[in-house]
């Protein structure tokens, strides 16, 4: 859609203007190469796993790519029952109508989203005599698409959702919100769902991981390009990848990132003067600047992730420390806004008042000239991490292991003070281990318990209650609520050993659903169901599987990813 000049001071306002700039360029996505990167990423630390280390689109990543605002209010509320949660709400069809001026036809809507076309055959072309309250509306219709799009795009790649009414219901107070914080915790959202080896699709913000892999690492990036401007993510706007023998490239980037070394990463690419001299100084701010070292929650509705700057320090001019142990939020990837809508901010509330107090959550990191890891940590990292993916045939000499001295000159850093929050383990999961293989099992089913308990946020224990379930579930193995949850479909894919290349084979897809052990008395544990759950259950919790390759042992890796691409 054609950003129209009268509408540019809204998007100014709601701090979206340089997004927007990004709007009228196609970027094409380099989906081997990302596919590559989205094999390391891992869900427990929201970092990619190199062989020298750990690195990770940040806060300040966020700033300079897209010139997006990264402090503010969270991006949050509830996602279409307005008139329940929200005072001085309004159902959200009437509201609608109330700020486009008309409803869409009934083909171009599905349950709470539109369609793009819609948007598009509708708002395109603002009138030349157009009045201020015309213009208000043509800049609702595009700052919706372009959230939709651009930042929070999901796999449909074709709706947007009517979640963004109360922001454009209010245009001249859009510029109070964190979009960038937003945009990230989606980023790290879809990054973690396809860390599951049952996901094969992509979505979010994908120009953004695209254009850090090309500023991070030089010799990843396509030749030419060396104009840029702000936001520094139009660089490569021009840049058309290859679309062709995808699954060759992909073992070649995988290959390509074995091999990296800490010298073959630009921790600071932002600090040169030429990126500097083009950068809005908006984004340098200490009001900005600062939030790009809190070690805080990232919040996008029912979506809590967490920025753990704290071992990427590199990236932050600092040397890198053996980190602490990665905060457990296993609990929270296991939200998604399915089952009903709440009041976010109430539901989440322990996490949004650590947002309003991200200030604390600010980490000390002493600058030094020479940023990287330290000795002590790359002699833990080479014990800990598993560090190359490709077979060790495709290696023409031995893994290096040897530590740099420039490592040993670094010396060492001390462990920055973090605010300290309790892991938030998916129980559920914890539970259903412990209860594998006992006859108590389906004796009383505590099903309605546990979904008491997801609706505490603060995780805090109830009165113990206990309710039996009926036969009918109990022998499925499934809640009552599964049937409207198994709607969601992912892909299923195994890879194959062909000499010492992998090859994916896709399988038909089939329904989400979270099994559930569970047996009446007369039920037999040598049944066939029961050893069907209980491999099901092993699939579910293992995140790799062993492929020979000439007699040796190595771990299965991910398929490859298809990516959700569009216009921006």
């Amino acid at each position: 859609m054609p950003m129209h000049e009268r509408i540019i001071p809204y998007l100014e306002r709601a701090g979206l203007y340089h997004l927007a700039r990004l709007n009228s360029q196609w970027f094409w996505l380099d989906e081997p190469l990302v596919s590559a990167f989205v094999e390391r990423w891992r869900p427990e630390t929201h970092t990619f796993h190199m062989p020298f280390g750990e690195c990770t689109v940040t806060l300040q990543d966020v700033a300079f790519q897209l010139g997006l605002p990264v402090d503010g209010e969270a991006v949050s509320g509830c996602l279409g029952e307005f008139e329940t949660y929200m005072e001085g709400g309004r159902p959200a069809w009437e509201w609608f109508e109330d700020l486009f001026g008309e409803w869409p036809p009934p083909n171009k809507v599905k349950q709470m989203t539109v369609h793009f076309t819609w948007f598009h055959e509708r708002f395109r072309v603002l009138p030349a005599d157009a009045s201020e309250e015309t213009v208000r509306i043509y800049a609702r219709a595009y700052i919706m698409m372009l959230l939709s799009t651009q930042l929070f795009g999901d796999k449909s790649a074709n709706r947007v959702h009517i979640r963004w009414l109360p922001f454009v219901a209010n245009l001249d107070g859009m510029g109070r919100y964190s979009w960038g914080s937003a945009a990230l915790a989606w980023l790290y959202r879809c990054m973690c769902r396809v860390a599951n080896r049952n996901v094969t699709n992509l979505a979010g913000p994908l120009q953004l991981l695209q254009s850090w892999i090309f500023w991070r690492f030089p010799s990843l990036r396509p030749a030419g390009f060396e104009v840029f401007s702000f936001p520094l993510a139009s660089r490569w706007s021009a840049y058309l990848p290859p679309n062709d023998g995808k699954e060759q490239r992909v073992i070649r980037y995988r290959l390509a990132l074995d091999r990296l070394t800490a010298r073959d990463i630009v921790w600071e690419p932002y600090s040169a003067l030429d990126v500097l001299a083009v950068v809005h100084p908006e984004i340098l701010t200490e009001e900005h600047s600062r939030m790009w070292r809190a070690v805080t929650a990232l919040i996008y509705f029912a979506v809590i992730e967490w920025h753990q700057v704290d071992r990427v320090v590199p990236q932050l001019g600092g040397v890198q420390h053996i980190p602490e142990d990665a905060l457990n939020v296993d609990w929270l990837h296991a939200k998604d806004g399915r089952g009903g809508d709440r009041w976010f901010p109430h539901y989440y509330q322990k996490w949004h008042e650590h947002w309003e107090n991200r200030l604390d959550a600010v980490i000390s990191i002493e600058r030094v000239a020479d940023p990287g890891p330290s000795a002590d940590y790359l002699d833990w990292w080479y014990r800990e991490a598993q560090r190359f993916l490709s077979p060790g045939a495709a290696f023409a000499d031995p893994r290096g292991t040897q530590i740099p001295p420039e490592a040993y000159q670094r010396g060492s850093s001390q462990v920055p003070r973090r605010s300290q929050l309790p892991d938030m383990p998916d129980n559920r999961r914890v539970e259903r281990r412990r209860r594998v293989g006992t006859r108590d099992t389906g004796r009383e089913w505590r099903w309605l318990h546990d979904a008491m308990q997801e609706d505490d946020a603060g995780g805090d224990a109830r009165a113990e209650v206990h309710h039996r379930v009926r036969r009918a579930n109990a022998r499925r193995g499934r809640t009552p609520d599964d049937t409207q949850h198994a709607g969601g479909v992912s892909g299923f894919a195994t890879t194959e050993a062909v000499g010492d290349t992998f090859t994916s084979r896709a399988y038909s897809q089939m329904p989400e659903f979270t099994p559930t052990m569970t047996m009446d008395l007369d039920d037999q544990l040598v049944s066939p169901r029961f050893y069907a759950d209980f491999a099901e259950l092993i699939r579910d919790d293992a995140g790799t599987s062993n492929v020979q390759f000439g007699g040796q042992s190595y771990q299965q890796q991910m398929p490859d990813v298809q990516m959700e691409t569009g216009a921006y």
